[in-house]
């Protein structure tokens, strides 16, 4: 009884801010994603970010070493899933990215903030990291026919990011008043992220649920799977081992669809994956976090 409290003191968070969004837009409510987005993309999350890195004391050792089997993870699934979609004779512009990718910000990061604290988060963001590096590199190629390595080392979260490991290892710090400030605005990051996510999931338009459900359920255990099973043979601490599971098994990206949307592939599949793999996390997560706690 204690493991099923704890699990839902912290999924029930993500999902009551992640409805917030949804019944807001249902009601006809504005909502501008792309402001709002934009905000958390460039500014909330980068501050985040850095803050986390520059104040953590984790063994930079063990962040090296779950740096190392995220690489792994990630390189296994794209070839896993690569096969999978050639094997089902999927198009691949359209499912690839999404089957790889998971939600490991507007997700992933708040269930391991409020799973693990301030330890768990700062693993979090090491795997959050790797994903967004290959998705917006290998991910952009595979949707558009052609990625841009510039425009990643541009984006503001690699930079929070490598910045963030600098000050980490040389045990740097900015002084107290900029430190406060970044904090305050870093907290904006994961109710936005939450409250976008709810208001995505309202205005996306699914296509074909049924090859969605199945797809979403064969995502879940093979990303569990492959994590668990890298972080084992790897031999990482119990906490950075639940995160990249955690990390690794949160449901298809909304960025996916946006990536469809733009570069034409089938967003209507697209779309009904992430709907489908969310409603589907509601049940994996809490069972997941039930094992790991």
């Amino acid at each position: 009884m204690d493991v099923v409290l704890t699990v839902l003191e912290i999924v029930a968070p993500v999902f009551i801010l992640a409805s917030i969004g949804y019944v807001w837009v249902r009601l006809g409510f504005e909502y501008r994603v792309q402001f709002v987005t934009g905000m958390a993309m460039t500014i909330s999350i980068p501050a985040l970010i850095f803050v986390a890195l520059m104040q953590t004391k984790i063994d930079p050792s063990a962040l090296s070493l779950l740096l190392v089997a995220s690489v792994i993870t990630y390189a296994v699934l794209t070839l896993v899933f690569y096969l999978v979609v050639r094997a089902l004779k999927l198009d691949v512009r359209s499912f690839l990215p999404s089957l790889i990718f998971g939600n490991t910000g507007n997700v992933g990061l708040p269930l391991a903030y409020f799973a693990f604290g301030e330890e768990g988060f700062a693993y979090a963001i090491v795997v959050f990291a790797v994903m967004a590096i290959w998705s917006f590199t290998f991910g952009v190629w595979i949707v558009s026919g052609g990625g841009n390595l510039s425009k990643v080392l541009k984006e503001p979260m690699v930079g929070a990011t490598l910045l963030g490991a600098i000050f980490m290892w040389q045990g740097w710090e900015t002084p107290k008043f900029l430190t406060n400030a970044l904090e305050l605005v870093g907290q904006m990051a994961i109710p936005m992220m939450l409250i976008t996510l709810g208001v995505a999931v309202a205005r996306l338009k699914p296509g074909r649920l049924g090859q969605a459900f199945w797809l979403s359920l064969l995502k879940a255990a093979i990303c569990i799977g492959v994590a668990a099973g890298i972080g084992v043979w790897l031999d990482l601490p119990h906490v950075a081992l639940a995160v990249l599971i955690l990390q690794v098994g949160t449901p298809v990206a909304v960025t996916s669809y946006m990536l469809a949307e733009k570069y034409g592939a089938d967003s209507n599949a697209v779309a009904g994956l992430v709907v489908v793999s969310t409603l589907i996390s509601v049940a994996v997560i809490p069972l997941a976090l039930g094992f790991l706690i």
